[in-house]
């Protein structure tokens, strides 16, 4: 196992990252721009193994970091807020999150922030810019699972920061094999604020949103193809949720 691999499962080596990362990040969360949460109170009893968040995403990093502050605020018993961040003195690390392998080795910073808990997974579709095809690697998928077995995970079933991208089957046999709780997050405003890497700012003032829903009611015996759109509908990326979106109805208005 390479070293930042061994690194990344010792806590103390995740708290010290998620503490750096954390006061770095906090000003461009909660002072430069503004944050809406929601949903926490779907956290708090939640199991501490075999839990899946499903999102969209919007960049390479602000979004994770995101939740990180937020499962860290939780801890603390705050409630949809994330208030003066006293909580990465002690901060919640019991949670990974899948991310592609390029992403997480193309800089210094993010080969750190890959210590706080990143599941590096190579893409099947795409690859240095590229469109691919190639067959899922089963050691990627193992080491969700293994991480299931003993915390939570954070997922990206689009695998792209492109909004109403189709989510990826890979998603769904995760949810089918391990039977996890699934529990679907919303975001929002992430794209206008950040740029794509998410360690930059485009735009200040912008209005940032998180919504945590209920966990989902899966019947896990249904095909991969049913539980991904089930996901994919959770998470407000479905063909019905972009047919509301106001760029379609300006493309109505346009015709």
């Amino acid at each position: 196992m390479k070293l930042v691999e061994k690194l990344k499962h010792i806590k103390i080596t995740r708290s010290f990252v998620y503490a750096l990362v954390g006061a770095v990040s906090y000003p461009g969360l909660c002072i430069v721009n503004s944050i809406r949460i929601e949903g926490t109170e779907h956290l708090k009893k939640l199991p501490k193994k075999n839990v899946l968040f499903v999102s969209n995403h919007q960049t390479y990093f602000a979004d994770v970091i995101t939740f990180l502050h937020i499962f860290c605020a939780v801890k603390w018993r705050k409630h949809n807020r994330l208030g003066i961040p006293y909580y990465l003195i002690n901060p919640f690390t019991n949670v990974y999150f899948v991310a592609a392998e390029e992403t997480m080795n193309g800089s210094l910073i993010s080969r750190i922030f890959k210590m706080a808990g990143a599941l590096t997974i190579k893409r099947t579709w795409r690859a240095k810019g590229e469109d691919v095809n190639r067959s899922r690697d089963e050691s990627d998928t193992q080491k969700i699972d293994e991480a299931l077995n003993h915390s939570w995970v954070i997922t990206f079933p689009q695998g792209t920061t492109k909004p109403f991208a189709p989510g990826r089957k890979g998603t769904a046999h995760i949810i089918k094999n391990n039977r996890p709780i699934v529990v679907p997050v919303v975001i929002n405003g992430f794209w206008r604020a950040f740029s794509k890497t998410g360690l930059s700012f485009k735009k200040k003032g912008a209005k940032l949103s998180i919504r945590f829903k209920e966990p989902m009611v899966i019947d896990y015996t249904k095909p991969v193809e049913e539980i991904l759109e089930e996901v994919m509908f959770a998470i407000e990326q479905s063909k019905e949720y972009m047919l509301k979106g106001k760029h379609h109805l300006m493309n109505i208005l346009d015709k």
